[in-house]
């Protein structure tokens, strides 16, 4: 059954930023365990490889909330080396997908409402906004700080193009962020390569010449800290294979997937969501569990062949305790819920109650 969210799509970023968490998340409660924790995850003692994505942990509020309520791989939202603004409000809708939202489907329209019903799909757009490094890398020491035995904070980050700037003016800018997110405490990092942000549908995730000049330079800075990719969904084998082939053995984690991007337009056939470059938007949630699912297995399968050891982190549609249990059988070392967790403050919990039945 789905609750009051942690983030309010009624209101705005800025209103959720300074008000949330709402819902159960806001009520203090913090859910006991009695014995020491057991798991590892990239060097880190876990109780449960579970979490939130980089996206709806707005500040330290929202994941120190996530912590007490058993989620214990929290993603501190994607921060840039400067202050970014955030797309117009609305930035999340509920959108009707008829089973899995496969490559086809996403290429029709798909009709958004402010309705949220199961199996539960939205699109949200929101720019990767950000805070000035003044703000958010004392807000992420303090998220660090409220971390509890068995979890962990893991900070996201991302480069931002300047108007005329170089290919290498964003690599730096990465380097930088990455030096930045390090600073405040955070045991591992997230580079963020998934999200068309820039005003253009073209991934830097899906260049794998540039995200090896990146990732290879952001190691070369934080050194032994852990470094996580976050990905979307590749569609060509070939393609991928070759990505993991050059990439995966100097990153220690790859995660996937972010979303699947498709046209959203309002009941009466309209671009839903305000502004240039907002026609198509990112879906996620129940309609593309299946493709967080096979990206995992096809990633364990090219690790296996390549001989390396990077985690693999299966993001999408873990709405329930048996998606997270599905996303474990496929071989994911760690799995993540946004949407999902978003709406049932309590699937953590749930989780750990089926794990230890």
């Amino acid at each position: 059954m789905l609750q009051t969210p942690f983030y309010d799509p009624s209101k705005s970023y800025e209103e959720n930023f300074d008000q949330g968490p709402f819902g159960d998340f806001a009520d203090d409660k913090l859910i006991m365990r009695d014995a020491e924790p057991t798991k590892t995850f990239l060097g880190q003692s876990i109780y449960l490889p579970f979490g939130i994505p980089a996206g709806p942990l707005l500040n330290s509020k929202f994941t120190t909330a996530a912590f007490k309520k058993g989620f214990d791989l929290c993603v501190y939202k994607t921060v840039r080396t400067r202050a970014y603004p955030c797309h117009p409000w609305p930035n999340v809708l509920g959108v009707k997908v008829a089973g899995d939202l496969t490559l086809q489907k996403a290429e029709l329209p798909l009709r958004a409402e402010t309705n949220y019903s199961e199996p539960l799909s939205i699109t949200n757009s929101f720019g990767v906004p950000s805070m000035n490094p003044d703000f958010w890398q004392i807000d992420m020491a303090k998220a660090v700080e409220n971390t509890g035995i068995g979890q962990v904070m893991i900070g996201s980050f991302q480069g931002t193009k300047k108007p005329g700037g170089t290919a290498q003016d964003l690599i730096d800018d990465y380097v930088l962020a990455a030096k930045l997110v390090k600073e405040t405490g955070a045991k591992i990092l997230e580079a963020n390569l998934s999200c068309p942000n820039e005003g253009t549908a073209d991934l830097l995730c899906f260049d794998t010449d540039r995200v090896y000049l990146i990732a290879e330079k952001i190691k070369n800075e934080i050194g032994n800290t852990p470094l996580i990719l976050k990905l979307a969904y590749f569609k060509d084998q070939a393609h991928l294979q070759a990505y993991v082939q050059k990439i995966g053995s100097i990153v220690d984690g790859l995660s996937v997937i972010n979303t699947i991007a498709a046209p959203i337009i309002n009941q009466a056939g309209e671009q839903a969501l305000p502004g240039e470059g907002r026609l198509r938007s990112g879906v996620c949630g129940a309609a593309i569990k299946w493709a967080g699912l096979e990206m995992v297995d096809r990633l364990v399968k090219l690790r296996q062949e390549n001989q390396q050891k990077f985690a693999i982190i299966g993001v999408g549609g873990v709405t329930v305790a048996d998606d997270y249990l599905a996303y474990v059988k496929s071989g994911a070392d760690a799995v993540m819920s946004a949407t999902g967790a978003m709406w049932n403050p309590n699937l953590a919990k749930e989780i750990l109650a089926k794990v230890n039945k």
